[in-house]
């Protein structure tokens, strides 16, 4: 056979790897295409890619045979055993030093595993998160790979050529080890599951508090669009809220109010629970896709529970309307924040070395929550590579005092109309917590101890000779309990 001319090879030919092939290819790639459907393989290279450099390939082992060394192959299938079982199929025929890349939607866990199971082999794996959909695969998506680094060196060019460029420097960059680069995917579609929420919190207020029509909100998201909220969700709400149906109505309007999920912000949410970090924001918006769910129910409530009694809004408007912008704008930073604490955490624990001004440069394009404000995010980690929290920088200190009266005048607000706002109201119920020196756990570390013996330690100024510090002391709160505890305390 002729000497094999192909820079990588894709699998799975549905829309985001037909599009990911145009890309490459676009910028000077030779990709070699393969679908488990070779039919679709021949209808490709007819259509969309005729006239390109494509080549197809109508079996795995000629798919391998036609990639120069060392071999790179992006598999765009179905998370899950489609993975596992693409990755068999091929490591008959690839040697050492070859590179399967996952670029699909994986739970990082299997991510870690596979990473492992091909380094015992002599292959190397990436985990590759892929964001921005089909336009940002055609034309440029965020790309976060991760796994076994010496792969790197192998697909950089090939990656960051391909993904979405802003100033001139790439959306992608390396993440970490292992299955780093899909947990880093992970978070970004839980802070996207936030933006959402957010969003659709601002709207909820604007429709039902002030009584705006959809045309009139678009135009208000606009606005916003052109300061500090400048990003392609609030980009495309406006779009949407002035999108018409053939009568001449708003279509949004016309939606079925039921959101749907594909397992990734949950995934955030269990990921900050087993971590034991306060990633409240996201976790709130996975409910609020839950209590959307329940349609049915939602309906039956509404005629047999009353709210309170809806009053017209005799305040400024404008300003109300500029409270609702700073008040989102501080819920969105309180939300990344948290994001990267969690980051933070697992690294520690999975022995990763992030680079968050990395991981915020990669998301400031080809990604849905690309914005101006990961601009700042990374100026923020660039300037202080560990840092604690976004908080504790002075930009973003500061940005959240200026917001914080606006902020809590809308929460009020919405409490009084009825119109919940879980993302804004536990986004402040956070800031709060954060910023409190002591809070109210105290009070149940005591219950703990009283009811199961769990014990308790003690603040070092209010030590005395009975109570230490830094020791688990169990008191006999009635005089009838004993003096053995359950358990240690642990926090």
């Amino acid at each position: 056979m002729a000497n094999p001319t192909g820079d990588i090879g894709l699998i799975g030919l549905a829309v985001m790897g037909q599009n990911l092939i145009l890309n490459m290819n676009d910028k000077g790639f030779n990709v070699i295409a393969y679908n488990r459907t070779t039919s679709k393989v021949d209808d490709f290279l007819a259509n969309e890619a005729k006239g390109t450099k494509v080549q197809g390939a109508h079996s795995i082992e000629e798919l391998v045979s036609k990639l120069r060394k060392p071999r790179k192959i992006i598999l765009l299938v179905k998370a899950g055993p489609a993975v596992d079982s693409f990755m068999h199929q091929l490591q008959p025929y690839l040697e050492h030093g070859d590179i399967i890349i996952d670029g699909g939607n994986s739970y990082y866990p299997d991510s870690i595993r596979r990473t492992k199971e091909l380094e015992s082999k002599g292959l190397l794996f990436v985990g590759s998160g892929v964001s921005g959909g089909e336009e940002g695969a055609r034309h440029g998506p965020s790309l976060m790979p991760g796994g076994s680094p010496a792969a790197w060196p192998a697909i950089k060019e090939i990656f960051q050529s391909t993904a979405a460029q802003v100033n001139g420097e790439p959306c992608c960059d390396w993440v970490g080890e292992t299955g780093a680069g899909h947990y880093v995917k992970m978070v970004h579609n839980g802070i996207e599951y936030g933006d959402m929420q957010l969003i659709a919190e601002a709207y909820d207020i604007l429709k039902r508090g002030l009584g705006l029509r959809a045309e009139e909100i678009a135009d208000i998201f606009l606005q916003w669009n052109n300061g500090v909220l400048d990003s392609f969700l609030i980009d495309i709400t406006a779009n949407i809220l002035k999108f018409k149906d053939d009568d001449g109505e708003p279509l949004v309007d016309k939606i079925l109010d039921q959101a749907g999920q594909k397992g990734t912000g949950k995934w955030t949410a269990i990921a900050a629970l087993d971590a034991g970090t306060a990633v409240t924001l996201i976790g709130e918006a996975v409910f609020a896709r839950c209590l959307s769910a329940i349609k049915e129910e939602r309906t039956r409530a509404s005629r047999v529970i009353a709210g309170p009694q809806k009053e017209p809004f005799r305040g400024d408007k404008k300003q109300f309307i500029d409270d609702l912008e700073q008040a989102l704008y501080a819920s969105k930073i309180i939300s990344y924040a948290q994001g990267f604490m969690l980051m933070r955490e697992t690294a520690k624990e999975l022995k990763w070395t992030l680079n968050y001004a990395g991981i915020a440069r990669m998301w400031r394009g080809g990604c849905i929550i690309k914005s101006v404000f990961l601009g700042d995010i990374t100026a923020a980690y660039q300037k202080t590579p560990n840092l604690e929290s976004l908080l504790f920088d002075d930009f973003f200190n500061k940005a959240v005092h200026k917001a914080q009266s606006g902020w809590r005048r809308v929460i009020a607000q919405a409490v009084l109309w009825g119109i919940p706002t879980p993302a804004f109201s536990t986004a402040l119920a956070f800031f709060d917590g954060y910023r409190s020196e002591i809070v109210p756990a105290n009070l149940i570390q005591a219950q703990r101890d009283y009811f199961g013996a769990h014990t308790f330690r003690v603040l070092p100024e209010k030590e005395t000779a009975k109570l230490k510090k830094d020791q688990d002391i169990h008191i006999n709160w009635t005089g009838r309990g004993g003096n053995v505890s359950a358990s240690t305390y642990i926090a």
